[in-house]
């Protein structure tokens, strides 16, 4: 994700925190500061804010590496002001396995929170709302069992994106099936969504950025699972391109702007004899104009690191891999001979095409 700072790996995945989160610490000790707090008790806020997304981290792992154990890798897990993001490759199909990694993040913060409920003394008496209103030393691991105990609650919440709606998904799922399982999660995730905009307006503003981004996330869930089901069972071949524009690489930027400008095609296959070497966009080529390199090969421009696809592959996992990278497209080949070209665009007009046969 761009803008965010690399803290390093934890069993091989990228732990990134977006500069946004910055934001969040500076309206903590702008919010301290104005309370009056000394530099001791604002630090001990931030402190706090620090330990909460660090279970956050924690929860975020605990899908990561049950994810790991059925073969799914998580590329990084992102630290926003609204909780953690785990970029996990793809979701599992089977159900059970789905519910598992669904269930680990939840139970880490279970664990967080039996551990402090275990090691800290009890209350004598039911807290006051000052107890929660300002973060101290005698208050500090209370606090933290609480929040740990709102976002198992919260999380608990059967609407997609949150891990309640991939439970719900999966259980359904086992009945149902996926796509319709899929659709009941998303419906039930956009009417809360809609009911937390409009108790948002009411009393707490915050609520309205969480159902907008709870509507959202039911609704790409829903039909990204939508097209993966018109996409099962179809290879490469029946979505790729065969009508595309190629260059040589001994071309020139010069003549590549001139395919550039005479055809539709924003990005070029560099290619030799079937032979893919390279690929070329629209924007290599500008930056090239702008360097003042219009007798340069193409060679010389191109990116020379380029993922391919076989005709035999599984559509469905073009469709994933191009919407994961937002690459502008792929070399397809055939027994090693460049035999087309893949994009998204494509795809969704097949989506389309396959979407209006089944009606």
């Amino acid at each position: 994700m761009k803008w965010s700072l690399n803290l390093g790996r934890v069993a091989g995945i990228k732990i990134l925190v977006h500069w946004t989160f910055v934001l969040l610490l500076g309206w903590v000790a702008i919010t301290e500061a104005q309370r009056g707090s000394d530099i001791p008790t604002i630090f001990l806020a931030i402190g706090f804010i620090l330990s909460v997304f660090l279970c956050v981290v924690l929860h975020e792992l605990g899908h990561a590496l049950t994810a790991k154990r059925y073969g799914i890798n998580t590329k990084m897990i992102t630290l926003l002001p609204i909780g953690g993001v785990a970029s996990l490759e793809r979701m599992p199909e089977d159900p059970k396995q789905e519910l598992l990694i669904a269930v680990a993040g939840p139970a880490v913060n279970v664990v967080i929170a039996a551990i402090l409920w275990l090691v800290l003394p009890p209350l004598q008496e039911v807290p006051a709302d000052e107890f929660f209103m300002r973060i101290t030393p005698a208050n500090f691991l209370y606090l933290l069992l609480f929040v740990n105990v709102v976002l198992v609650l919260f999380n608990a919440i059967p609407a997609f994106p949150m891990d309640g709606g991939r439970v719900l998904r999966a259980l359904l799922s086992f009945k149902l099936g996926r796509v319709r399982a899929t659709q009941i999660a998303a419906n039930l995730g956009q009417m809360l969504a809609i009911f937390f905009v409009f108790v948002g307006f009411f009393y707490n503003p915050f609520l309205i950025l969480i159902g907008i981004f709870v509507f959202f996330g039911a609704f790409s869930e829903n039909m990204i699972v939508k097209h993966l089901e018109f996409l099962r069972g179809h290879s490469v071949r029946e979505g790729m391109m065969t009508n595309y524009v190629t260059l040589n690489p001994a071309d020139t930027v010069r003549d590549a702007l001139d395919k550039l400008l005479t055809g539709s095609e924003h990005e070029f296959i560099i290619e030799e004899e079937g032979q893919v070497l390279g690929t070329l966009t629209r924007s290599q080529l500008i930056q090239a104009v702008k360097q003042e390199q219009m007798s340069t090969p193409v060679s010389k421009i191109m990116s020379g690191e380029v993922k391919t696809f076989n005709v035999q592959d599984k559509l469905s996992e073009a469709y994933s891999e191009l919407q994961k990278s937002k690459a502008p497209l792929y070399p397809v080949l055939e027994n090693g001979q460049l035999a087309g070209v893949i994009n998204s665009d494509n795809i969704n007009e097949f989506i389309l095409i396959q979407s209006a046969l089944q009606h």
